[in-house]
Formats: structure tokens, C-alpha cells, sequence
């Protein structure tokens, strides 16, 4: 029997505790539906086409593992094909942690989640380090970023699946943020603005107002 794409996460020892724990049943039925994809469809690249994030796991050869945050310009973990995602590689503190892992186990795992729409993505694959391949490396950069790339890795994909936006978190990026948090400083600069206006009008911030708005016909209230 040909393997499902979600074997490669549902080892048999993963399917015996799933039996155990009474999700095996659904489970089965998730395979021999739709199931796990195997290649990147146009759902995937439009949720890759926002994403300035994500996170890349990696092990070295004696199964010691290892997760590393990647960050760029929206979009920057790009599809090549069907089944091979790239991104440029930006210079860093330079332990070269991953590399050293991927030069001796290529399986690596890349987690992508959208915090906004509560929505996230698990990718198992291998990966591979691309070192001078300068077309390679400017189809992946991005000229706008200031991050300096020094090479390209490439993953291959294996299997993926969407997983359900249970327990995630609201966070919101900083490119959507930024506009909301100016605005409402330009409008905090304003008010404070218009009350020294007021409090410099003959030392009294009472007297000036009531000096500017005008008072209602036979209002004979005192000012002080």
C-alpha cells in the first residue's frame, strides 16, 4: 500500500498512541479523504505571499533538534515549483547552526502562522544550502530589505497540512500597526496643541475658554 503524505508525521508509533488516546478513527478517515498535501497549491502560496515569518527546525545527525526564527520582507519564503520553497539566507550571528545540521540530515520542518487570522501551516520536507548561485539569489532577495544575503536555502515538500487555530494568540505586525499608532499620536499632538493654546491665554485656562466660546443670550454667570 503506497504511504499517506501524513505518515511522515504519524510514524507507527504515533498511530499506536492516537489508537490508544481514540483518534485513530478520524484520523484514518482525514487519509483516505482529501488528506495531507503533497504539493504546493494556490491556497498555500497566497498564505506564503503575506508572511514576513516563520519558523525552520532542523537536526543534526544524532537527532538533536533545533528551531530557528526566519524573518524578511513579506513574501520572502517564495515558491520555485510544485514542490520547492526558497528563501534568501541573511547574515546573522554566524554559529551556523543550521547549516551544520542540514550538511549531515537534510529532514528539516518549516512552521508558517498567521497570528492575525489565527491560521497555521506545518511543512515536513528536506532542505539544502545553494551557495553561488547568483540567479538563484536574485530571484529570492528582496532589493528593499536590508538584510545582506550571504546564500539560498532550498526545501523540497514532502506533506503539509493547515491545523486548526485552537489556543493562537492575536498579534498583529508591525506594518499594520505602525499606521494606527501615528495617527493616534498625531492626534494626541494636536489636543496638546490647542491646550497650551488655552493655558498661555492670560495664565488662566477658564478665563480663555470662556473668553472664546461666546455665552448663551442672559447668562449672567461670573467668570474668575
Amino acid at each position: 500500500m503506497e504511504p499517506f503524505p501524513s505518515d511522515v508525521a504519524f510514524t507507527p508509533s504515533v498511530k499506536a498512541i492516537q489508537t490508544q488516546k481514540g483518534s485513530r478513527a478520524t484520523y484514518a478517515k482525514v487519509e483516505q479523504g482529501r488528506g495531507w498535501q503533497s504539493e504546493v497549491t494556490e491556497s498555500l502560496e497566497a498564505f506564503l505571499a503575506g508572511l514576513d515569518m516563520f519558523y525552520l527546525g532542523t537536526a543534526n545527525a544524532s537527532g538533536q533538534p533545533y528551531i530557528q526564527y526566519r524573518g524578511g520582507a513579506a513574501g520572502f519564503l517564495k515558491v520555485l515549483d510544485p514542490q520547492t520553497l526558497g528563501f534568501a539566507d541573511f547574515g546573522g550571528n554566524r554559529q551556523y547552526i543550521t547549516l551544520g545540521n542540514l550538511a549531515e540530515n537534510p529532514r528539516a520542518f518549516i512552521f508558517l502562522i498567521d497570528y492575525v487570522h489565527s491560521r497555521r501551516i506545518k511543512l515536513w520536507g528536506t532542505a539544502r544550502i545553494v551557495e553561488d548561485d547568483p540567479d538563484l539569489l536574485e530571484q529570492l532577495c528582496d532589493p528593499d530589505y536590508p538584510g545582506r544575503v550571504e546564500r539560498a536555502i532550498l526545501f523540497t515538500v514532502e506533506a503539509w497540512d493547515m491545523n486548526c487555530p485552537q489556543h493562537i494568540h492575536k498579534r498583529f505586525p508591525q506594518r499594520d500597526v505602525a499606521p494606527v499608532i501615528e495617527q493616534l499620536q498625531s492626534r494626541i499632538r494636536e489636543l496638546e496643541t490647542k491646550l497650551s493654546q488655552y493655558e498661555s491665554c492670560d495664565g488662566s485656562a477658564r478665563y480663555c475658554f470662556l473668553k472664546l466660546e461666546p455665552r448663551l443670550p442672559h447668562d449672567h454667570s461670573c467668570v474668575s
